[in-house]
Parts: structure tokens; C-alpha cells; sequence
């Protein structure tokens, strides 16, 4: 039997970064030619697709990678004070030790993910960390580190709070099981249909024990 790989995301499955990341898009919306969310337009918002929202903001394709530079320059000087979703870390060490192989996909720097996870004695569980941008989806990512680490795709098992999340898996053919702890609601991820749906850290002990 092949060994289980789980991929997490990181911002709002791992970490609690959410609300850090929603006042840091409003601080920077003014330079970059965007409206501020109020806090109305964002429970509307966890609602939408990566799409949607993005064109909901009017932010110019052109400025995103620049603007993502510059968030994760701003959480870089926050990092110390993340804390890992309450519940998380119990889970994560309980995933480790059960033999399964644990790695992280961003859109996060991986410098950024490596001082959290440091910070909170977390670094020691994974095997890898591979930090990419895409403006949409995470496929592209998701396939290129099946292919550097000659994983197979049944072996393979994503974790993820956004809509986003689950596309790329699918498109990736693994299997993904989406949070809804993170940014997106429930009804947002259920619609696109994942192959799990859970609402809490211990969930997931016994959702990969089946999968």
C-alpha cells in the first residue's frame, strides 16, 4: 500500500490569517484601484468563487502579482503573531505520527510559512513546502509537485478552505476535502462538490482514514 500524502493550503486551513489578510486588502486598496470590503460585502464574499471576487473588486489582472508581493510582504511582518486554527495543530501531530507524509502548497511565501510554522513547533511534520502564484487556480502547482515528488495522484489527498481549492484538485485528479473554518462558506464549497466537506480540525482523523 502506497503511503498517504496530504497537501494542505495554508491561509485559513493551517493558519488564521483570514481577517489579518482582509484588513490588509482594504489597507492596500487605495494604491492598488480597488473599493474596500466592508464587513456586509465580505460574508457576501466568502460566498463567491476566486473569479468572481476578483472581478466583484475591479482590481486590474496586471496589478494581482504585485499586490500578492506586497500582502506577503505585510504578513511577513505579522508572522509572529499568527496563531494555527484552534484544533489544528493537534490534528497535524496526530497525521504525523500515524504515518502519513505532510506537505503545504501556497500562495504564501515559503518564508513566510516556514517562520509560522517554526513559531509554532509545526516545522518538524512536513515534508515539503512549495510556494507558487496563480491568479486562479492551483493546478498547475498541484501537478508539478505530483510530478518532482513522482507522487500518484490515488495516493494523494488535498486540504483546502476555497472554492479554488477544490477546482484545482479535481483538475489535478486527486481527491480534496475542503474547510470551512478558512475564507470561503460552507455553501460556497458545497456547491463545488468536493469530496469531503468538514467543520472541524478532528474531522479530518477520520475522513483521510477512508479515503
Amino acid at each position: 500500500m502506497n503511503q498517504k500524502v496530504i497537501i494542505f493550503d495554508f491561509d485559513g486551513t493551517i493558519a488564521d490569517t483570514v481577517d489579518a489578510l482582509v484588513t490588509i486588502a482594504n489597507r492596500l486598496a487605495v494604491e492598488f484601484g480597488y473599493t474596500q470590503i466592508t464587513p456586509e460585502e465580505l460574508a457576501m464574499l466568502r460566498n463567491f468563487t476566486s473569479r468572481e471576487i476578483i472581478k466583484y473588486s475591479g482590481v486590474s489582472l496586471f496589478k494581482i502579482p504585485f499586490l500578492l508581493k506586497k500582502v506577503k510582504g505585510e504578513l511577513k511582518q505579522k508572522i509572529q503573531d499568527f496563531k494555527p486554527i484552534p484544533g489544528i495543530s493537534t490534528v497535524l501531530i496526530e497525521l504525523y505520527h500515524q504515518g502519513y507524509r505532510l506537505g503545504i502548497i501556497t500562495s504564501n511565501s515559503q518564508e513566510n510559512v516556514v517562520a509560522f510554522l517554526k513559531n509554532n513547533e509545526l516545522h518538524q511534520l512536513f515534508d515539503f513546502i512549495h510556494s507558487g502564484v496563480t491568479i486562479f487556480g492551483k493546478t498547475t502547482i498541484i501537478n508539478n509537485v505530483l510530478k518532482q515528488k513522482q507522487l500518484k495522484t490515488q495516493a494523494v489527498i488535498y486540504v483546502g478552505d476555497e472554492t479554488r481549492d477544490i477546482e484545482a484538485s479535481k483538475k489535478a485528479h486527486i481527491k480534496v476535502i475542503a474547510v470551512t473554518w478558512g475564507f470561503n462558506s460552507p455553501e460556497a464549497l458545497a456547491k463545488q462538490n468536493p469530496d469531503f466537506l468538514i467543520h472541524q480540525p478532528r474531522e479530518l482523523l477520520e475522513v483521510i482514514k477512508h479515503c
